[in-house]
């Protein structure tokens, strides 16, 4: 597994005292987004699409810090949006390395190269680069040419300055598994120090609606991926073994949607970093006040083909404190690619899914135009400066 021994050696202790407490929801990994603005459209995103008043929103640098001290995790990951046009990214950073966090930064590399003076390497740091496969593959996946250029470009800078470095690689509908397998060789020969793949989420609001896989062909995916890879072992992710397993149709697992909670400028979402179905004001209000049960594959339709790793790789690392020998063939042999696969999650009786996208876009408008918001608002002179 791609993690440093020390970030995996804190994070197995925070989790085992969680365990042998008997609390059975806790967060993992804070997901951040202290904005939405982007200098990318892609048409899998289902983040951009807001009105300019709310893409000029930011979480402030004490919101930021409040949130972490709040929710107790011990890892940050910080998306978005492009963080890198948050104007104290870098403080932000800081921030969470001064409290003892790990901190992912993730980014599309497009404006790494005129930032990288503001942030020194750390063991607690990380930059994560967006990496959608190979040139051909990104480019097409993030609709503008010449990003995968930019983003190797940045993984060279970056790893030349002493910097932990990884990619995050989303796959979709039509993925090659030789090219991507291909893809990860490459990665591996750069002297990256992991991968984090994921297969895509069906973002209600996003461009493009043709591309995301079902839950049987992202194992059958996954499965043939592997499988040129030895199992995976050839490749290091940042993920769980268990995860992996998972990915590939070996495990059968309900998601932990609490194990990454997401902060944005909405508020805490409910009830997961891909599903905006409501906001809490604090992490004890999301915590206490969502209702768990009425989310997850095979309770609610927009659920149903989710094996994201912000919804599952929870319940991959609950699954290891339970038996952690289980993980121990799978370090051996790698990933099983062929054979039966484990049963899934009945669908049938989900509840239908609901759209309230429309109203948490209003209700912020209200606020933004009454002076009721409790973000910051950023103006198009300071946006093109950090730009």
């Amino acid at each position: 597994m791609g993690l440093p021994i020390r970030q995996a050696a804190k994070i197995g202790a925070y989790v085992m005292k969680k365990h042998l407490s008997g609390q059975k929801k806790y967060p993992l990994v804070l997901m951040l987004e202290p904005l939405f603005r982007c200098n990318l459209a892609c048409a899998g995103c289902g983040k951009i699409d807001y009105p300019d008043e709310i893409l000029n929103q930011r979480l402030s640098y004490d919101q930021c810090m409040a949130a972490i001290d709040e929710c107790g995790a011990p890892a940050v990951s910080i998306a978005g949006g492009e963080p890198l046009l948050h104007r104290d990214m870098a403080k932000i950073v800081k921030g969470f390395i001064e409290r003892d966090k790990f901190v992912i930064l993730c980014t599309n590399a497009l404006l790494l190269s005129k930032k990288i003076d503001q942030y020194e390497p750390h063991e607690n740091f990380t930059w994560s680069i967006h990496l959608d496969g190979d040139k051909a593959m990104h480019d097409k996946s993030v609709c503008l040419d010449g990003t995968y250029d930019k983003a190797v470009a940045a993984i060279k800078l970056a790893k030349s300055r002493g910097f932990r470095t990884q990619i995050n690689c989303t796959l979709f509908e039509g993925s090659d598994p030789d090219r991507t397998a291909k893809f990860f060789d490459e990665m591996m020969a750069m002297g990256l120090d992991g991968i984090t793949v994921s297969p895509g989420y069906a973002y209600e609001r996003a461009p493009d609606q043709q591309h995301f896989l079902n839950r049987e062909n992202t194992k059958k995916m996954f499965r043939e991926i592997f499988a040129r890879g030895h199992g995976g072992k050839d490749w290091e992710f940042t993920q769980s073994s268990l995860f992996l397993d998972f990915l590939a149709g070996n495990r059968t697992y309900e998601c932990t949607p609490w194990s990454m909670p997401l902060l944005t400028v909405f508020g805490w979402q409910k009830p997961c970093y891909l599903l905006g179905e409501g906001y809490a004001a604090t992490f004890a209000e999301l915590m206490e006040g969502t209702e768990w049960q009425k989310y997850g594959v095979g309770n609610y339709e927009k659920c149903a083909n989710c094996m994201v790793h912000c919804g599952f790789e929870g319940s991959a690392v609950l699954d290891s404190t339970r038996n952690p020998f289980q993980i121990l063939p799978i370090l051996m042999r790698g990933v099983k690619t062929d054979g039966p696969m484990a049963p899934d999650i009945d669908l049938s009786k989900q509840r239908p899914a609901e759209f309230t996208f429309a109203r948490h876009v209003e209700h912020k408008m209200s606020e933004i135009k009454t002076g009721r918001s409790n973000t910051t608002e950023t103006g198009p002179a300071e946006v093109a400066a950090a730009e």
